[in-house]
């Protein structure tokens, strides 16, 4: 972790253009894809063909999403690993993903050919683009199963240590698909069906690149074995993807709700169900490259606000966050201001076909991009959330405008017809930022005050060495006397104990503040706990913790309390894994001792406590904490803490 200390040394605004310009470029060309195809269709086919690759675009989006879930929960896997030096199960993590995101796409492409034409029908096909939306899609799927794999790789790629790689291997498809598009429309005139062949020459491509790459790969060696299922590593990557996977899923819920609602609404005015479905499609695709510039500077900041916010570098927080906001308002300024002065140039990039299509076009740019500003600074702001670990705030916050536009989607055009589909998203855009600003308030005021906190006790920030003998890890419920039993037992077998003086050495080692990383079982609901575990801040505490962890079992016998080090340490031979528990009366009982709660407070602690406990061994192992199978002693804390002493000495010595 100690090479990470420039993050804490170099100037933000350096680390800033350092991360963020090669995540901004690398989704600016993964977006390429698209967009490209719907200048060249627009130009080569009309309006009618806009519409029809728009009926398309939720069903690779699912596509993309299920890709993400997969390689994002790999990637994250992967760094955790080897942070943790623990990279002889890496291969199975990839091979479990590649795999996994090749049967989602056989099972995407079985759904997609055998629902057909009555599929797209129910996402907004209508009987004018329907014929095309089929020509285009049908072309699509037959490369879904190779393009998932392919954005799965990417992301292990770059977690493997090769982003320029993975980026590579994107840009050549890109670039293929950018030549492709007008040879096989206009040259070859197989108008949109060539859109799909060239777009799927270029994942094809793609596809082969980042394929080769398993053959280099620096982490792991891929083998036959790899891909046989494991479910205890699925799991894991599923919880580290899953956040990846519901950002996804959100487009395809507003993309396909927009899409029956632009078809009904439109088909009830002069313009008809396919002009509203066109002139959506191009003004989504304008929003996705200015909202992708802002997700680039925000994805970029993320390991530095991490690193930062996790060494209590307060200051360089909140300077972070100002630049980053700053950038991405001056972004979005200079965009509003050419897409409110000359909104007919960008419609005329892909394709005006018509008076009546420009016109309604160019009036429905100028509603729904008016406050993209808003949009992109709420977004930016849940992501920067997510980065220093609040997921209770970040995960609300990063859904709340996509929820406000349906909302108000559903509600509008009732009274004002199909412009009211567009005139939903200012109003959600200024609803969404007024609710995150006040979280942001909140937030920067509670920096000043961490900035304003002194510093805590003093704890030994060494190990003991001692002699060679029993490694001693006691797990323990809440309100079991855990810590005050442990110290007893290294008391009597004359051994050192750890517990607050883990979180010091690891701090010590790692660069990050021991406050942070002792309060990762913070309170937090059992569905917001596992969340909050998976960013990239949290995760890199836990390396830290656990390389210590360690460390500490290296240098001799010893007691180690919590931190699931019966886990971390599974693999030593001279290890004796404890677990106390007790009645809930008793433990609270004690925790009213103790903290001086009441009855309810107490239970209420315990609740939470455990919770968080359970969650955290569950995010690092992928087994249920307390198991018995999975302890050498379970005590009842309740029979005494001399006795529970007592006991332990007596095992260790007989043993």
């Amino acid at each position: 972790m100690k090479q990470n200390n420039y993050l804490v040394t170099e100037k933000v605004g350096v680390l800033l253009k350092q991360f963020a310009i090669p995540c901004i470029f690398s989704l600016i060309i993964s977006c390429l894809y698209n967009i490209v195809d719907q200048i060249f269709v627009g130009n080569g086919v009309g309006y009618l063909g806009n519409a029809a690759t728009g009926v398309i675009f939720p069903i690779t989006v699912i596509g993309w999403g299920i890709s993400l879930f997969f390689g994002d929960g790999a990637a994250a896997d992967l760094s955790v690993s080897s942070g943790k030096n623990e990279t002889q199960d890496i291969h199975v993590s990839v091979g479990n993903s590649i795999l996994c995101s090749f049967l989602g796409g056989i099972i995407l492409i079985v759904i997609s050919y055998l629902w057909g034409d009555n599929l797209l029908r129910l996402i907004g096909a209508t009987d004018a683009n329907l014929s095309l939306a089929h020509d285009y899609g049908f072309i699509i799927y037959a490369m879904i199963p190779f393009a998932l794999v392919q954005n799965t790789l990417a992301s292990i790629i770059r977690a493997d240590g090769s982003p320029r790689y993975a980026m590579c291997s994107m840009l050549v498809g890109a670039v293929i698909n950018i030549i492709g598009d007008p040879v096989a429309i206009f040259a070859f005139g197989l108008g949109i069906k060539g859109a799909a062949y060239a777009t799927i020459l270029g994942q094809f491509v793609s596809f082969i690149i980042c394929v080769l790459y398993l053959r280099r790969s620096r982490t792991f060696k891929i083998s036959f074995k790899s891909f046989r299922l494991n479910a205890e590593i699925l799991k894991r990557i599923m919880v580290l993807g899953a956040s990846s996977f519901l950002t996804q899923l959100s487009i395809v819920v507003i993309t396909v709700i927009n899409n029956i609602l632009l078809v009904k609404y439109g088909a009830a005015s002069v313009y008809g169900a396919d002009i509203p479905l066109a002139a959506f499609v191009v003004i989504m695709k304008l929003f996705q490259i200015v909202l992708n510039i802002a997700i680039g500077i925000a994805a970029g900041a993320q390991p530095i606000a991490g690193y930062n916010y996790g060494a209590s570098q307060f200051d360089r927080v909140q300077e972070l966050l100002k630049l980053i906001i700053k950038w991405t308002v001056i972004v979005c300024v200079v965009c509003t201001i050419l897409f409110e002065s000359v909104p007919l140039l960008f419609i005329k990039m892909f394709g005006a076909d018509g008076e009546l299509y420009t016109q309604f076009a160019v009036m429905c740019l100028r509603i729904y991009l008016s406050l993209i500003m808003f949009t992109c600074v709420q977004k930016v702001c849940a992501i920067f959330l997510q980065s220093i670990g609040h997921a209770k705030a970040a995960v609300p916050l990063s859904i709340l405008r996509d929820v406000l536009l349906i909302l108000f989607s559903l509600i509008i055009p009732v009274f004002s017809g199909v412009t009211g589909i567009f005139l939903a998203a200012p109003i959600a855009d200024i609803i969404a930022i007024f609710i995150t600003s006040i979280v942001m308030v909140k937030l920067w005021k509670t920096l000043e005050n961490e900035k304003q906190k002194p510093q805590s006790e003093t704890v030994r920030q060494t190990i003991e060495v001692s002699s060679p003998g029993v490694i001693i890890t006691i797990a323990r419920e809440h309100g079991t006397a855990g810590k005050q039993i442990g110290q007893l037992v290294a008391q009597k077998m004359n051994i050192p104990c750890y517990y607050k003086e883990m979180t010091a050495i690891a701090a010590k080692e790692s660069g990050l503040a021991s406050e942070f990383i002792s309060n990762i079982n913070s309170d937090e609901n059992a569905v917001m706990h596992e969340l909050y575990l998976s960013t990239n801040v949290i995760q890199n505490a836990i390396i830290a913790q656990d390389q210590v962890i360690k460390m500490i079992a290296e240098s001799g016998s010893c007691v180690i309390i919590g931190r699931s080090a019966d886990y971390v340490l599974r693999h030593k031979k001279n290890l004796v894994r404890i677990f106390l528990y007790a009645p809930k009366d008793y433990r609270t009982k004690k925790v009213m001792e103790m903290y001086g709660d009441t009855w309810e407070e107490g239970r209420k602690n315990i609740e939470r406590s455990d919770t968080a406990r359970a969650a955290y061994y569950r995010n690092i192992s992928g087994k249920k904490w307390g198991d018995p199978h999975q302890y050498e002693l379970c005590i009842d804390s309740s029979v005494g803490i001399q006795k529970c002493v007592d006991v332990i000495v007596k095992y260790i010595t007989n043993k």
